[in-house]
């Protein structure tokens, strides 16, 4: 399933200017209201100069709005083209969206369409929300760990990260009902025979959360199908079937993802 031994990969030499453009621009998507360079600087622990420089860069290149009047900076609208560029690029999101609909509304459950390309975290590219009084705090652009909840046990289970690897970012993961390595690491052996995973109870209390992997003909995990539940809305009879339909759905979007 996964090797002890930890793989080779390419030497990536640092970019310090890239780095922290990048910094920035995460920075500002997070914040709610714009930043002046210094705030920016601060958080970033920046020198304010160099800071100053890089964002009038960004501004050049309309990603960051810079607002003369009150000297603050915001993400720009060049943003916007370049996120909607990169969803045109991925396929999976299209595809995909009428598939969660159909498990939205059949099961009462939150369908969520997640990409796994990135080994550090994973993101909500498609989401169905279902009409019952029940709310998912995760939109399309969501971010989060990639060993998180049921899909980062599949990423886990079908990635080839060494186990020292999964070790050290387990230990930095967050839980509303922690649980402990070794009980994890059995979890993922689990999904890694079943191709699904189930986390009930634990990254958030009172939730049930399964996932199934999307897998590329070479069996490489490229995203997931996940389905958010109350705890007691499906029985464990029809949480079966929920994720046999789920495993279907993910057939379908794979076949036309990698066979056309």
């Amino acid at each position: 399933m996964m090797t002890k031994a930890a793989s080779k990969s390419p030497r990536i030499r640092p970019v310090p200017a890239v780095s922290r453009a990048v910094a920035i621009l995460r920075l500002l998507g997070k914040v709610r209201t714009p930043m002046g360079v210094n705030a920016i600087a601060q958080k970033l622990e920046l020198i304010p100069s160099t800071c100053l420089h890089i964002l009038r860069s960004l501004v050049q290149e309309k990603l960051v709005a810079f607002d003369p009047e009150s000297k603050h900076y915001r993400l720009g609208a060049g943003m916007v083209t370049l996120a909607r560029s990169a969803l045109e690029a991925n396929a999976f999101p299209v595809l995909v969206q009428p598939l969660l609909d159909q498990l939205s509304t059949k099961w009462g459950v939150t369908a969520i369409g997640v990409d796994v390309g990135d080994p550090d975290q994973m993101v909500v590219v498609a989401l169905s929300r279902s009409n019952i009084p029940f709310r998912l705090h995760v939109d399309v652009g969501s971010v989060f760990p990639a060993l998180l909840s049921a899909t980062g046990r599949l990423v886990a289970a079908f990635g080839d990260q060494p186990e020292t690897e999964l070790k050290r970012r387990f230990q930095k993961l967050r839980w509303d009902k922690p649980l402990d390595y070794d009980l994890w690491y059995k979890e993922v052996a689990i999904a890694k025979k079943h191709q699904y995973s189930l986390d009930r109870n634990r990254y958030i209390a009172g939730i049930s959360i399964a996932a199934v992997p999307v897998l590329s003909p070479s069996g490489k995990i490229t995203h997931t199908i996940v389905c958010a539940s109350l705890m007691d809305a499906l029985n464990k009879t029809q949480m079966a079937h929920l994720i046999q339909h789920m495993q279907q759905e993910a057939r379908v979007v794979a076949d036309q993802l990698y066979t056309g």
